[in-house]
C-alpha cells in the first residue's frame, strides 16, 4: 500500500507541531502551517510535487517573514506590570535614620531598608522624603 503525498505532509507536519511544543521556536510553527497548506494542495486540488513545494516554501517563508518580526518585538518589550525590586525603583521613600554616602535607614513601601545617598555630597535627615533610583542587592540608591 502506498501513503498519498498529502498524508507525508501532514505527518510532517504533525512533528513540526511537536517540535515547537517542545522547543517553543515560533519558525517550527510557520514551516507546520507550509506543510499542511502543500497537503492541501496534494489532497484537495490535486497538485503535483512541485506545486506541493512551492506551496510549503512560500506559505513557510511567508510565515516566518511576518511572525519573527513580532516575536522579535514581544521579545524586547519590558513586562507592563513591574515586579520585585523593579517595581521599587522610582518609589518616594521616608529616611528612617539620617542617610548619606555611607549608609542610612529608609521605609519603602512599608518594609525598612538599608539605603545610600546617590550623591556623595548630600545627606537626608529622618522626615525627609527621598526617591528610590536603584537597588543594590538590599540597599536603596536614594536621591
Amino acid at each position: 500500500m502506498e501513503i498519498d503525498a498529502w498524508l507525508w505532509w501532514l505527518i510532517g507536519a504533525t512533528a513540526l507541531g511537536i517540535a515547537l511544543v517542545v522547543t517553543a521556536m515560533p519558525e517550527l510553527g510557520m514551516l507546520a502551517v507550509g506543510a499542511i497548506g502543500a497537503a492541501v494542495v496534494s489532497g484537495v486540488f490535486g497538485g503535483g510535487a512541485v506545486a506541493q513545494v512551492v506551496v510549503f516554501a512560500v506559505i513557510s517563508t511567508a510565515g516566518i517573514a511576518v511572525v519573527r518580526p513580532i516575536a522579535n518585538r514581544h521579545r524586547a518589550q519590558r513586562p507592563q506590570l513591574a515586579t520585585g525590586v523593579d517595581a521599587l525603583k522610582g518609589r518616594q521613600a521616608v529616611v528612617l535614620e539620617r542617610v548619606d554616602a555611607s549608609g542610612g535607614r529608609i521605609k519603602l513601601a512599608g518594609e525598612v531598608w538599608s539605603a545610600r545617598a546617590l550623591d556623595t555630597d548630600r545627606a537626608y535627615e529622618v522626615g525627609q522624603e527621598v526617591d528610590v533610583v536603584d537597588i543594590e542587592g538590599a540597599t536603596a540608591i536614594v536621591m
